[in-house]
């Protein structure tokens, strides 16, 4: 889905839960790891909202807190919150800028949100960023389907490891967050 190094991000809707997974290994260039240990999945919004970014630490860290304050003015509705968040991306010159992509999830949806406005809900349930995520898109799709008697929170960690064995930007230091 994106090419931005550094990272994997996968999310997953699946029977009854969700789950956000992220390694972290953070890149500097194409040939140097800078940190292992990166926190890029996080709870919002007094805990009922999960979200993982992929992209510029810096320029994610700048999301996280729009998002939150967008969270906090419209009490907590994902959707619109969503919406507001990439009408501002789009047409503030700062956040215009910001190098970056965010998956959020509730108890009711899961969204990605891009940096050129793009929201978007999957049909299946699961989503996956960064330079990782068509491996981690693969596996966890594969798992849903042929292993459904997996958790969400299983198969997000799955997904991530088969992403680090494959992918040279994403490490085997998972971070996964789960709600209802």
């Amino acid at each position: 889905m994106s090419e931005m190094h550094a990272t994997t991000i996968f999310a997953i809707r699946h029977r009854g839960k969700g789950a956000i997974a992220g390694d972290g290994q953070v890149t500097f260039g194409n040939s140097m790891v800078m940190k292992a240990k990166a926190r890029k999945v996080r709870r919002l919004y007094r805990g009922k909202v999960i979200a993982g970014f992929a992209g510029s630490v810096a320029d994610a860290i700048t999301l996280f807190e729009k998002f939150e304050i967008k969270l906090e003015e419209h009490h907590g509705n994902l959707q619109r919150s969503a919406v507001e968040l990439a009408k501002d991306w789009r047409s503030d010159r700062v956040l215009r800028r910001l190098e970056a992509m965010m998956i959020v999830m509730d108890s009711q949806g899961l969204l990605l949100i891009s940096g050129n406005g793009e929201i978007i809900e999957p049909d299946d349930g699961i989503l996956a960023i960064g330079s990782g995520g068509s491996f981690a898109l693969a596996a966890g799709r594969a798992l849903q389907r042929y292993a459904p008697d997996m958790s969400a929170r299983d198969i997000a960690r799955a997904a991530l490891e088969m992403a680090a064995e494959i992918c040279v930007y994403t490490n085997h230091n998972i971070a996964i967050e789960e709600i209802e």
